[in-house]
């Protein structure tokens, strides 16, 4: 194994996962290296008996937390930021063997966590100050106050598995609310490391607290009355199961960041040879597992043909590899997981049947270790047809689909 879960962390500790007291036949989350599936990372049961304890340690961790100055809890983010510089190289490591970026994407994402501190610090935080309005009517004031709300629930995803859960978090936390982080199933020892550094920067015990598991785990804790606030990021999908488990317990305030299927439209005022480097970027980083990957590239007939000639030589000149043993820097690991390359592929070949031409063809790829690697696929589309599966569905993998148009109002 090449890294250990702790376990749960509540209470100010990490509490070893064991088999559920319940389970007959013992469910286990383990994890490969998408980049090496000859690497496993980690592996540990899927249990339940935690998470009344977690919750409890949320709540009272929020009865501590809530009292605090912000002065207090500047002061302890400030620790935090401390420790998640000192640890920069360690997250980033991390990221990269669990998620399959590249080191040096994962390394833009560690030092994102120091920076997020700062732009909460400087830039949120005035937001919840308390504020004064006068004269809302005749001799009359009116006052905002801000108060926090409880205990938060924040579900991670893998693509991001530090920096966009770290995001809510910091939040939450500054808000004066207590947090219970469940990272991704597939990236729980990243999530795991930015816990650890909570506790290194000495939180209130109960303030943040981590539980490990699937979406089972995810479900019960949702549902719970203790739960104020929600923070999910990942597919339309789960983030319907979300809504069903939760709309209506009018208490929760629910905060959802789903997929997108992203449009840049180019005009021909453009430079071609500037758009190219902003265009391969925007579709193919993060082997386009990011819900801001730009999917649909929409391009005035006049350049078209240029713009896609050109963006096909540079996307065959992508490097794709292992995210840290390799001889060239890679621009793209690895997708996930094996499913994410098989709806990778279904879409790839639902392109062709639907009739769009197919540029550049995307297929697995062979490499010196075996992976979850995959070639970037480009597609042309005579015009969007709103009807079509394939335009209109996020695909979450290196594809960028063309569509010619003739004039901004079309």
């Amino acid at each position: 194994m090449q890294y250990e879960i702790k376990g749960n962390y509540f209470n100010g500790s990490f509490v070893t996962i064991e088999r559920d007291s319940l389970e007959t036949a013992p469910r286990y989350v383990e994890k490969k290296c998408p980049a090496d599936l000859n690497l496993n990372l980690w592996k540990f049961p899927i249990s339940f008996d935690h998470i009344d304890a977690v919750i409890e340690s949320a709540n009272l961790g929020f009865e501590t937390w809530r009292k605090t100055t912000i002065e207090e809890r500047v002061e302890c983010l400030q620790r935090f930021k401390a420790v998640v510089q000192e640890r920069e190289q360690e997250i980033a490591t991390a990221i990269a063997l669990e998620s399959g970026k590249p080191l040096w994407e994962a390394l833009t994402e560690a030092k994102a966590l120091a920076a997020k501190v700062d732009v909460t610090i400087a830039e949120g935080l005035p937001r919840i100050h308390n504020k004064v309005h006068e004269n809302i009517l005749p001799n009359t004031k009116g006052h905002v106050f801000y108060k926090p709300i409880g205990p938060c629930f924040v579900i991670g995803p893998f693509n991001f598995p530090c920096h966009l859960a770290n995001g809510q978090i910091i939040n939450a936390l500054i808000s004066g609310n207590s947090v219970i982080f469940k990272p991704s199933d597939k990236t729980s020892y990243s999530g795991q490391l930015l816990v650890e550094c909570f506790h290194q920067a000495e939180f209130p015990s109960g303030v943040v607290n981590l539980i490990q598991g699937d979406g089972e785990v995810a479900r019960r804790i949702l549902r719970d009355k203790a739960i104020k606030g929600i923070f999910f990021t990942g597919s339309k999908e789960v983030g319907l199961k979300v809504l069903k488990e939760t709309y209506m317990d009018l208490s929760k305030n629910v905060n959802l960041e789903l997929g997108g299927k992203n449009p840049s439209i180019i005009t021909d005022s453009v430079s071609v040879d500037n758009v190219l480097p902003e265009l391969i970027r925007g579709c193919f980083l993060t082997a386009g597992q990011r819900c801001t990957s730009t999917s649909l590239v929409v391009v005035h007939e006049n350049i078209i043909n240029e713009l896609i000639d050109k963006f096909h030589q540079l996307a065959k000149k992508l490097i794709v590899d292992h995210p840290i043993n390799h001889e060239e820097t890679p621009f793209m690991g690895p997708l996930i997981d094996g499913r994410a390359v098989d709806t990778y592929l279904l879409f790839v070949g639902m392109g062709s049947r639907e009739g769009l031409e197919e540029i550049m063809r995307g297929k697995s790829l062979e490499k010196a270790t075996p992976g979850h690697y995959v070639t970037p696929s480009i597609h042309l589309a005579k015009s969007f047809d709103p009807k079509s599966h394939f335009l209109a569905n996020e695909i979450f993998g290196p594809n960028a689909t063309f569509i010619p148009y003739k004039d901004l109002d079309e």
